[in-house]
């Protein structure tokens, strides 16, 4: 696990300032610290962007997702420490804006369960896309098929970062 942390990556110098802001939720999250096959394709994508908003859902969801493998044997105990360690640095970087839970999170949230009726959305999803959407963030990246549903629905529009099949 010698890769260079996030923080490490995302910071470039004079990159330019985008209009945009765009949410990574902890499917993307994920495979900046799990090498998966997307993950060449997000890191690339990322590269110097400094619109990226991650939120403390995700951030649990991610380390929860770390344990979950250390516990299966995936991870080592160490490898496992290691990249919390690596997400809640980067978290902390001022690399990625990281955005809070509120009550009004938990009431866009449940505005959009009631609303969005064409799509089957789940709880947590509910909750990435209103914080995406409380906090002005024009495009979601997700790698999870019913997020990408429930985040075009609600008006956002989603990057396709899969990697090639």
């Amino acid at each position: 696990m010698s890769e260079p942390r996030v923080a490490e990556t995302l910071r470039v110098p004079d990159a330019p300032v985008a209009e945009t802001g765009v949410y990574l939720d902890s499917s993307a999250l994920a495979k900046l610290y799990v090498p998966e096959p997307e993950s060449d394709a997000l890191e690339e994508f990322l590269r110097g962007r400094r619109d990226l908003l991650i939120s403390e859902l995700g951030i649990t969801e991610v380390l929860s997702a770390v344990a979950r493998r250390r516990r299966e044997g995936v991870l080592t105990v160490v490898q496992a420490f290691d990249i919390r360690d690596a997400v809640l640095a980067d978290a902390d970087s001022g690399s990625l804006r990281r955005l809070d839970m509120s009550p009004r999170v938990h009431r866009e949230a449940e505005r959009l369960l009631f609303q969005l009726d064409s799509v089957a959305m789940r709880t947590l999803d509910a909750l990435h896309v209103a914080l995406a959407l409380l906090n002005a963030a024009t495009h979601v990246v997700t790698f999870d098929t019913r997020m990408r549903a429930a985040a075009l629905q609600a008006g956002l529009r989603t990057l396709d970062l899969q990697a090639p099949r």
